[in-house]
């Protein structure tokens, strides 16, 4: 059953494990946005704008009453002018703090997508270089969410919460020392609440931040489980597994709704936690700044000892507003950026995921003899050819006739169990080698040895001579063309998906592969015949259709050595026969590896070799090995069957 990479181990009812960033997460994601450094340049001076603004309309409070509202009240015949200007000037500073807002914010959308868009083009090229053996550890749902959850819980504390939380640093500064400018003793006393606000804060940011992490890994966890229950609907349904299905999403639903609200109440109650606590320094500072006013104590400034004026009272009283708001600010937009230091963590685990290796320097170029000699040429001829440099700068050609050995290979996909045992085998050029075998004797790994998806633990394994070690990974597959059992295909023609098998082919040269896997008949009869658009998988196909569109995609790639996996294991008897005429013309002039239960398929190879538990009990042709009467005779006649 599914088993996720992250998020075992804890009750959903608990206080979960304190857990750490990857180290280097925040400097990595800085040096993605460093590229916008123009951009940022223009943000930051914005931010300063916008703040200055603020502070100062703030300040500009306490001349505006005492200079020029204070003197106007009483007076019979009052001059509004000065008042007028002095508004007009303040509503300048307001848009002036309005306008450096708006661009800042219209910036880092750009900053933010482009970002984002990095980061996922990095992330699915470094996909591309990862082993098989990585995809099949992984949940391909956890994957897919560091893709959407992760990235989209980056693109907000990019685009949002970082600005707002430099923004609001930068305007705690500003309204300090503005009200510094205003007030010494009531700035101390300001900054005395300030102290226990932050000790407040601390406490509740401190548990939130754990319950953030944990969301997006049991994001991801849920987001696995569902991409398998999608995948394998029509098991559940026809095995009745709904309600196990049910209890076991819940039990996975309910961990992430546990962790998710407890996260959201302590990011929720931030905000009025500090907005509160505002009210009651305002209250308190309206009190205390009423009181010394009344009672005529001076007050100190920077700028010397002044008295406590109406003017200076209202502006101190906005300014206290201005100074702990972004405080309150500041914790909640720090929960934010919790999250997605969890999601870039998560992003950056899979950067960091070692890619395939691959030290192999021998390639597979296209040739043709000149003078006697293998000449290697741009052009696609009949004749391939491996290219082998030497070191002391000289290269050697040696054409490709897809002769493979095997020589004492052992082999496990857990180093502790080994799967393969002393495997030795020999197919010559044009030799179709069959492999028969109960489940699990290792039919398919020997051909994921050939592919190299995964490398041996001991032995050698040489391709036309050469150690496939040293055949680049990427040459060695271009010359092997693979069907396998389950059947990929991918959104769009049916055109498209057989010139998968090679990008350059003709429309013509589709169709001719599509006829030789006997496939053209019913590709013709589909309602825009080879333009018909394949969506989900081409599950408006039969699984015999879908099998000999790849057997045509395979057929494309003209490829030397063929590996069918089960080629035609979906594919009733009647179309069998049909399909094995195209198979037989297809495999005309190549090596040929055929794994198969049937065993009609596999009596015209040149050698069946028969597996079991890892080695090759019993080799030879079908004649052969009748005549031996061991294991493939018993099969043969029925007296044992694969398991």
């Amino acid at each position: 059953m599914y088993k996720a990479r992250t998020g075992q181990g804890n009750p959903p009812h608990g206080v979960p494990p304190k857990q750490r960033f990857k180290p280097g997460t925040i400097k990595r994601l800085l040096s993605y946005v460093a590229k916008y450094k123009v951009h940022l340049i223009v943000v930051v001076i914005c931010i300063l704008l916008s703040a200055g603004a603020n502070a100062a309309s703030s300040l500009f409070l306490q001349p505006l009453v005492d200079n020029y509202i204070v003197p106007l009240v009483g007076q019979p015949n009052s001059d509004f002018s000065n008042l007028l200007k002095a508004i007009l000037m303040m509503g300048a500073v307001y848009l002036t703090g309005i306008l450096a807002t708006l661009t800042y914010n219209l910036i880092m959308v750009v900053v933010e997508q482009g970002t984002l868009k990095d980061i996922r083009d990095e992330m699915f090229c470094h996909m591309q270089t990862l082993p098989i053996r990585y995809f099949d550890t992984h949940s391909h749902g956890d994957v897919m969410s560091c893709y959407t959850n992760d990235t989209d819980a980056l693109r907000q504390a990019i685009s949002q919460s970082i600005p707002q939380m430099f923004s609001s640093i930068v305007m705690v500064v500003a309204s300090f020392v503005s009200m510094l400018y205003l007030s010494v003793p009531l700035s101390g006393f300001v900054l005395v609440f300030a102290f226990l606000l932050l000790k407040v804060m601390k406490a509740i940011v401190s548990r939130s931040g754990v319950y953030f992490m944990r969301q997006q890994q049991t994001l991801g966890d849920v987001n696995g489980f569902i991409e398998e229950m999608i995948n394998g609907q029509k098991v559940i349904k026809v095995f009745c597994h709904e309600e196990e299905t049910k209890e076991a999403f819940d039990k996975k639903n309910e961990e992430l709704c546990y962790c998710a609200t407890e996260a959201s109440k302590y990011g929720n109650i931030t905000m009025p936690v500090v907005g509160n606590m505002g009210y009651v320094l305002y209250v308190l500072l309206a009190l205390v700044g009423g009181s010394v006013a009344i009672a005529g104590w001076p007050n100190l400034t920077l700028t010397g000892m002044k008295p406590f004026s109406i003017g200076t009272i209202i502006s101190f009283l906005t300014l206290s507003r201005s100074f702990i708001n972004p405080i309150g600010q500041i914790s909640s937009q720090f929960n934010m950026v919790v999250m997605a230091m969890a999601g870039a963590s998560r992003i950056f685990d899979l950067l960091d995921e070692k890619p395939e290796e691959d030290n192999g320097y021998v390639t597979l170029v296209n040739a043709k003899i000149e003078n006697g000699e293998i000449k290697e040429c741009k052009e696609r001829t009949d004749m391939w050819a491996w290219k082998h440099p030497h070191s002391d700068g000289t290269v050697t050609y040696t054409p490709l006739r897809g002769e493979i050995r095997f020589y004492d290979v052992d082999f496990g996909y857990d180093p502790d169990k080994p799967v393969l045992h002393n495997i030795t085998l020999y197919a010559k050029p044009g030799q179709k080698v069959a492999f028969v075998g109960a489940t699990g004797a290792g039919k398919t790994t020997i051909t994921n040895l050939i592919n190299r998806f995964y490398d041996i633990a001991d032995g050698k394994i040489r391709y036309d001579g050469i150690n496939i070690n040293k055949i680049k990974k990427s040459d060695l597959r271009r010359s092997l063309g693979i069907v396998l059992q389950d059947v990929n295909l991918f959104t769009g023609t049916v055109m498209d998906n057989i010139r998968y098998g090679k990008l350059d082919a003709t429309d013509e040269e589709c169709i001719a592969a599509a006829k030789l896997a006997n496939a053209d008949g019913f590709i013709r009869m589909l309602p825009n015949g080879y333009q018909t658009v394949l969506e989900g998988d081409g599950s408006g196909l039969s699984q015999g259709q879908r099998q000999l569109i790849s057997i045509a995609r395979a057929a494309v790639a003209d490829p030397p050595v063929m590996i069918l996996d089960e080629a035609t294991s979906s594919i009733d008897t009647r179309t069998e026969a049909i399909v094995q005429k195209g198979m037989d013309a297809l495999m005309k002039g190549r090596t040929v590896f055929v794994i198969a239960h049937r065993l009609s398929t596999v009596q015209n190879s040149d050698v069946i070799m028969v597996l079991d538990h890892g080695r090759i009990i019993e080799r030879g042709s079908h004649e052969q090995l009748i005549e031996q009467k061991g294991k493939y005779y018993q099969l043969y006649t029925g007296a044992f069957e694969l398991e």
